[in-house]
This record gives structure tokens, C-alpha cells and sequence, in this order.
């Protein structure tokens, strides 16, 4: 197995968005649903696509990269670029959704979604959440029932181009109805675990789970 990325030191970003999870920062207290409103509470739409990471962004070219599935999980497995290609492929369009407050409507993915890779490694019955490694040290957390929605999508192209480094290429995670800060950047390892534990962010002052028709910003909303 792979050497665990380090985790991510701490960045002028970091400490800035621990105050505003202690501040409450872009809380509306407004309730909206998304069969309603397609743009959630205090949020404003965008044209472009902004980047936001933690100071740091690493290029892993084809031949270099791998995606490691552990946990519990019946099959464990370790992708290479070819192999994951060899997956079946999918297309979808979805809106994104910023915890600093963007949101992008129809955003054209290219990739594998998570059901077909679920269908790879078999999860055991215990399995109740998901870890996400990136390979700048980055993690994140999601309940196995939020990775494995029909529009979740391990994606390599956006807007039929191949995705960007800055945008998290070679492959990212696109979870469309969660904050986008779950859906992980440059993601190389994905472990299956019994509980639902905080990543990166998390323990950082932001919520557990972050959708944002419920304003989950933040670990006290």
C-alpha cells in the first residue's frame, strides 16, 4: 500500500475559515428546500469557477497516480490511471455548491460514478461512512449513504475537458448535493469505516455532513 499523504500544515486560509466557523460567518437562518429553490440559503451564483485549496497544488501525472480502496470493504482494490479508465464511464450535469457562498448551475462531468465503483469493492454490511485521502494530505468525511447518491461521481472531465490541476485533476470527487469542500481534490485514497469520523475541515469548526439547503456550515448549526 502507498505512503499515507502528510497532513496539510496550516495556511493563512485555514486559520481564516476557523474564524468563520467560530464567527457563524454567511448564516442566513433562512429555510429553503431544493425541490423550491435551486440556489440554497446565502448563496449567490457564479459564472466562472473559483479555486480554493490549502496553499498547495500537486501535479500527479497519469503514470504517477493511484486510488487505494481500504477498509471494509469486501475487495479491497488499487486503481492505476488505466485501470480506473477501464471502468465504466459515465456523463452527468449537476450545480455546485461553495460554502463561501458560490454556486454554479450545469456543470458537465466526465467520470465514474460512485455506484459503479461501490459495485467494484463490494462494502461490508458494517460500512456506515467514508474517509477521503487527497494526495496534498487533505481529508474529508462522508456517510456512505451520501457517497453512494446517483449523481456522486469520481470525475476526470469537466465541460468535456480533462479536469484541471487546479480543479483537483487528474480525479476528483463531485458530490453535487453536499458543500463542496466534501468533495475532495486530487483524491488517491478512499477507506471504508464503521463510523463517521471528522476529516480536515471538521475539525476545523465546519459540520459533519454540510448540506446546504440545511445551512450545514458549521459543527454547531
Amino acid at each position: 500500500m502507498a505512503d499515507e499523504p502528510s497532513q496539510p500544515e496550516t495556511t493563512k486560509l485555514t486559520a481564516t475559515k476557523r474564524k468563520w466557523a467560530a464567527e457563524g460567518k454567511f448564516l442566513t437562518g433562512r429555510i429553503t428546500r431544493p425541490e423550491t429553490d435551486r440556489l440554497p440559503p446565502g448563496q449567490h451564483l457564479v459564472t466562472n469557477w473559483p479555486v480554493l485549496d490549502l496553499g498547495q497544488q500537486p501535479v500527479i501525472s497519469a503514470m504517477q497516480w493511484r486510488l487505494d480502496i481500504r477498509g471494509e470493504v469486501e475487495n479491497p482494490l488499487t486503481f492505476n490511471w488505466e485501470q480506473f479508465q477501464a471502468l465504466p464511464q459515465s456523463k452527468l450535469t449537476t450545480d455546485i455548491h461553495c460554502v463561501t457562498t458560490w454556486s454554479r448551475y450545469d456543470n458537465e462531468w466526465t467520470g465514474v460514478t460512485t455506484r459503479d465503483l461501490l459495485d467494484q469493492v463490494h462494502p461490508k454490511e458494517d460500512a456506515d461512512a467514508v474517509m477521503l485521502t487527497s494526495y496534498d494530505g487533505y481529508t474529508t468525511n462522508l456517510l456512505l449513504s451520501d457517497f453512494a447518491v446517483e449523481d456522486a461521481m469520481l470525475v476526470t472531465h469537466w465541460q468535456g475537458e480533462p479536469l484541471t490541476a487546479e480543479h483537483g485533476g487528474p480525479m476528483r470527487l463531485v458530490v453535487p448535493h453536499l458543500y463542496f469542500w466534501k468533495s475532495a481534490k486530487w483524491l488517491t485514497r478512499i477507506e471504508f469505516t464503521r463510523q463517521d469520523r471528522p476529516g480536515f475541515w471538521e475539525k476545523n469548526g465546519y459540520h459533519m455532513r454540510g448540506d446546504p439547503w440545511a445551512e450545514e456550515r458549521y459543527s454547531d448549526d
